[in-house]
């Protein structure tokens, strides 16, 4: 037995079965005595992600021993592993020296394996701490994020920094103009250059698709800030760039945040990246003690919801559209007004709220059956009846059956599909642009009419109008003229002129004034739904509307 050598090893053993993770640069106390005796120049620990990188060599080299001295391979071990990446050991012995003894070679070997063994079950360690915290195109993800908030939060730590959520603005459409590939890299280079800016004191996490949360030291913040807000990236070799654009809620834990779980920092800075999303206003947003009332609020329209459906306290308003020219009522809008304790209550009060979660979708159907039953009403009454519109979230479009479920309740009340018009929002992503194309395409052909809503507002492509058999398109308020040197009425009178040459039909929400009807009149739109005629309209007094028949101009 040779004393000397397993003195050595079992100095090398005690030392890797005591580390987690093995260092193989930092082991030169335990290695070289090794090397030495058993006469190894030089070791090569090679790391490859597949055998396809072994084969053309591109992976990481480790040199835990190196004498330096000109050296011939001797001993070759490699191991592949379930995910398929590669481990290669090589030991080498000086060229100058005689052949190993069968002695040495059997130590050498030993040597090597417990190497193997203890680089491989490193290796594995690693990879099961990747696939933790870290998604598959490699940012560190939500369960780092939590972990470390739950490690720093009790002690303190994170007093002296901000929490900031953020979502890369219609990236979708970044994707569109420079191509998938290009449009991951170029998010890769502004989570790069920003992690560069939060440095060793933070940290940059991705939740998911186009949105990240960051832990950012206050010193720091305000540079961060800055690169959120927006930030030119290139795209190619040629150094062309593409201006990315984020909105962001921000957090500050002061010395008066007191930590008691993960929620309560997500809770506060949610709320704030939700404003800053929607709120249209400002692209940053710091959390603010009126969004804890804000949240309060939101947990009890939630809380009451399902009992005012019940009871029946959400009413049908109809706003009447109206032909300019003749002053004829030609159809009307459903809109949700709530009456809850003798108040009535307006929808913005609450329908944000509710299309943060599939509410919406019940309230969307309860306001479809109700519809149909008036209608059903004033049909049983002999009354000339109108196309009535009626609003469906997009929360709708992963439902399969949405179509199949729609005419199984207007038929339920015998209802011709003619006098329901559906309307849809437009849409900025590719899976809702193919479940939206789906479901106009199935109303369509089961005879119903559809319009885009608050067309003009949004960022699609034409491909919105042009691959979808819409009836109609609702232009939004914000694009028509007040006048005739309002400069708005070029794309008015645009947007009118191609709905017209696309055979659909074209009309105008939100008109209030007399300037603003002569210049729809004007850019050839004839159909308006405003204060102008009127405002939505409870239903008995939208009876007697549909009982005269219109405006009389």
């Amino acid at each position: 037995m040779d004393t000397n050598f397993y003195i050595l090893f079992e100095k090398f053993l005690e030392t890797i079965i005591d580390m987690r993770e093995v260092d193989l640069e930092n082991l030169d106390d335990v290695i070289t005595p090794l090397c030495d005796y058993l006469g190894i120049s030089r070791i090569t620990v090679c790391f490859y992600q597949n055998p396809r990188a072994e084969k053309f060599e591109t992976g990481r080299t480790v040199v835990p021993h190196d004498t330096g001295e000109e050296c011939i391979p001797v001993l070759v071990d490699r191991i592949v592993t379930e995910t398929m990446s590669v481990t290669k050991i090589t030991t080498y012995k000086s060229a100058s020296t005689p052949e190993w003894s069968e002695d040495t070679k059997h130590n050498a070997l030993l040597f090597t394996k417990m190497m193997m063994l203890a680089v491989s079950r490193s290796s594995l360690l690693q990879v099961a701490k990747r696939r933790t915290f870290y998604d598959d195109d490699g940012y560190l993800n939500i369960n780092y994020f939590i972990k470390k908030i739950e490690s720093d939060g009790p002690q303190g730590l994170l007093k002296g920094n901000a929490v900031v959520f953020f979502n890369l603005r219609h990236f979708t459409l970044v994707n569109q103009q420079i191509g998938r590939d290009r449009g991951t890299a170029v998010m890769h280079g502004f989570i790069e250059k920003l992690t560069a800016i939060v440095g060793d004191d933070g940290y940059v996490c991705r939740m998911g698709g186009d949105n990240f949360i960051a832990v950012i030291a206050l010193s720091k913040l305000d540079e961060s800030i800055e690169h959120i807000r927006g930030c030119a990236v290139p795209y190619n070799s040629y150094g062309d760039r593409i201006m990315i654009y984020a909105t962001a809620g921000v957090f500050v834990m002061d010395d008066s945040f007191v930590y008691h779980s993960p929620s309560s920092v997500l809770d506060r800075v949610m709320p704030a990246a939700q404003e800053a999303r929607v709120g249209g206003m400002e692209e940053i947003v710091f959390f603010s003690p009126k969004m804890e009332l804000a949240k309060d609020k939101i947990m009890r329209l939630q809380r009451l919801f399902p009992q005012a459906l019940e009871n029946g306290e959400f009413l049908i308003y109809y706003q009447p559209k109206v032909e300019i020219r003749t002053g004829r009522l030609v159809g009307a809008e459903a809109l949700c007004r709530w009456l809850h304790e003798g108040e009535l209550i307006n929808p913005d009060s609450f329908i944000p709220t509710y299309e943060q979660s599939m509410d919406i979708c019940k309230l969307d159907f309860y306001m479809l059956e109700h519809v149909c039953k008036d209608m059903r009403k004033w049909l049983n009454d002999g009354r000339d009846i109108v196309p009535i519109s009626v609003n469906l979230s997009r929360k709708h479009m992963m439902d399969i059956d949405l179509v199949d479920n729609i005419i199984s309740l207007i038929d339920g009340y015998g209802i011709p599909h003619k006098y329901i018009e559906i309307e849809l929002t437009e849409t900025t992503t590719d899976v809702e642009f193919k479940d939206l194309k789906r479901v106009v395409s199935a109303l369509h052909n089961a005879g119903f009419s559809t319009a885009v809503d608050d067309f003009g507002i949004g960022y699609s492509s034409l491909n919105l109008i042009s691959e979808m058999p819409w009836n109609v398109i609702k232009i939004d308020k914000s694009l028509i003229p007040d006048g005739p040197q309002d400069r708005r009425g070029v794309m008015f009178s645009h947007v009118v002129n191609m709905a017209k040459e696309m055979g659909l039909e074209c009309i105008a929400e939100g008109a209030e004034t007399q300037e603003q009807i002569d210049s729809m009149l004007a850019h050839g739109c004839e159909i308006v739904q405003g204060f102008y005629f009127d405002k939505p309209l409870p239903k008995a007094t939208f009876i007697e509307r549909l009982t005269t028949g219109g405006y009389g101009l």
